[in-house]
């Protein structure tokens, strides 16, 4: 058995509360969002440092290309005019302040001058042969270009014979007179860059070459950033993944465990976490989880209850009907034998009336659930039920007053079992009216609601009593009245009708203390 002590229950419920409250924040987020910002943050980091690498390698390429540009054309012009002493002196003290390396063509396409041959080169190309192929960052650099789509450069070689036909850009700028730029790869994955530009209009032209190793360096150094974050992001990916599944399956088997207790039925007041803090799809599982539980627990207590209640509502006819056959066999007079007859048959009566009350008792909840509501009148039909059993003489001596405005008063309803609730409210009120009593129903509309209130000028039911009259079997029956020719069943029947229909049926005590009672049967309105 579950403790019933006070604040134990309570203090459980707040451990599991607080046990599962850890990192309260991200219990606001639905799983959907969690789960995609997990696995989506590495990817968007990733793809925005690719971005980010590739437009800032273009930008400093481009600058270093219009640097080129105007390097070449004022190499060329300081070169235009000059003598072969000045040219090599130029040469020399350019190609060493900007590490370059410079060549001049004559008009024959014959190399001239060299500032490599005339002093130490300014910088270091290696041979093919010479670099590592499965370097790690060679093979980031081409790594990368394939994921951004980079185009092939053609491999930086030099020509087997140093002429100006070696150099496809030369042969442009001799042909068109203006400045060529073309971007090569070096062997060791930085680039070159080589301008070629006309000198003057003696038909010599430039060749400016440049190895911009620093636009790598800069290049692999962010790329390393990159790395370093994409790593930290994939590291923090998977501890907020194991926390993601931590927070889901944790939960999820408590309310296994709970489940299978509750199936098992070893507990019955198995208690089922709520998650109150958690505002996911976790939490409103464990909420709906909890709710139908209980909703559970009613019904079986309820079925249980009322199974009872048959039994013993049944077993007292039976006894009686059971004595009288029994007494028949030994019983020779006449009048004596038709009396146990009667007893028999009014035994017979109470308990077909009984059963057929029962059915539909327990029917009722599964056909409302299944009901299709249809607009009703209730002014039309609670006239119509009210000239029928005048008709029928069912209100016996009783006089019923109706009091309902002009217009209709139209809800959504089951029109059978309203019905059957007005029958049964009209029913208890002739029951309990006095003859020649008068029984007022009064139908009207306000805030949104139709409520019938029909009054009776009988003994009233105390405040005490008046939740228990719509408790089934309840047998708290007028003075004189046939015992057995009432269930106990018409007022629960009745309540259980008006709650399928999201209404209300309750007892009060009638106005200015006149004696009586009044039963108001309330309904949503509809336009």
């Amino acid at each position: 058995m579950a403790d019933q002590r006070p604040g134990v229950s309570d203090r459980a419920s707040a451990l599991r509360s607080d046990r599962f409250g850890q990192l309260r924040w991200s219990h606001r987020l639905s799983l959907t969002s969690r789960i995609l910002f997990v696995n989506v943050l590495p990817l968007v980091l990733l793809g925005g440092g690719v971005l980010y690498l590739d437009a800032y390698r273009k930008q400093l390429l481009d600058e270093r290309f219009k640097l080129a540009l105007v390097e070449a054309q004022i190499t060329a012009e300081a070169l235009a005019g000059a003598t072969v002493q000045r040219q090599e002196a130029l040469l020399i003290q350019i190609g060493k302040e900007q590490r370059l390396r410079l060549r001049v063509y004559g008009p024959e396409g014959n190399l001239e001058s060299d500032s490599f041959a005339l002093a130490p080169p300014s910088f270091d190309l290696p041979e093919p042969s010479e670099v590592d192929q499965t370097d790690l960052a060679l093979r980031l650099d081409r790594g990368f270009d394939r994921i951004v789509g980079a185009p092939a450069l053609p491999d930086y070689v030099e020509p087997a014979t140093d002429d100006a036909s070696g150099w496809p850009e030369l042969v442009r700028a001799r042909e068109e007179s203006l400045t060529q730029i073309v971007l090569r790869d070096a062997p060791d994955g930085t680039h070159v860059i080589n301008a070629a530009a006309p000198v003057g209009l003696d038909g010599d032209t430039l060749l400016l070459t440049r190895n911009p190793v620093d636009i790598t360096e800069s290049v692999r150094a962010a790329r390393s950033t990159v790395l370093a974050v994409v790593l930290l992001a994939l590291l923090v990916s998977t501890l907020l993944s194991l926390f993601l599944a931590r927070t889901i399956v944790r939960p999820l088997r408590e309310l296994v465990q709970a489940a299978v207790r509750v199936r098992q039925g070893r507990d019955r007041q198995v208690e089922v976490p709520r998650l109150p803090d958690r505002r996911d799809e976790i939490g409103m599982l464990a909420r709906a989880f909890s709710d139908m539980t209980g909703a559970l627990r009613q019904r079986i207590d309820a079925v249980e209850s009322f199974a009872a209640d048959v039994a013993h509502e049944i077993k007292n006819p039976l006894a009686s009907l059971r004595s009288a056959t029994e007494s028949l066999a030994k019983v020779e007079d006449p009048q004596l034998r038709a009396q146990l007859l009667d007893i028999a048959t009014h035994d017979v009566q109470r308990i077909d009336r009984l059963v057929t009350e029962i059915s539909d008792a327990s029917r009722i909840d599964a056909e409302m659930s299944r009901a299709e509501f249809e607009t009703v009148d209730l002014k039309q039909l609670l006239s119509n039920i009210v000239a029928s059993r005048e008709e029928r003489e069912e209100n016996e001596d009783r006089t019923i007053a109706l009091a309902m405005p002009a217009e209709p008063l139209v809800v959504a309803g089951v029109p059978v079992r309203l019905e059957r609730v007005i029958d049964n409210l009209l029913d208890n009120a002739v029951s309990f009216s006095p003859p020649r009593g008068r029984i007022d129903a009064v139908l009207e509309r306000h805030d949104g609601w139709v409520t019938l209130t029909i009054c009776d000028e009988g003994p009233g039911i105390p405040e005490e009593k008046r939740e228990k009259v719509f408790q089934r079997f309840h047998s708290d029956r007028p003075e004189g009245e046939d015992f057995g020719k009432h269930s106990g069943l018409g007022l629960a029947i009745a309540r259980t009708i008006a709650e399928a229909h999201d209404g209300t049926l309750v007892a009060t005590s009638r106005q200015g203390g006149e004696p009586g009672a009044c039963l108001v049967f309330g309904l949503p309105a509809r336009r």
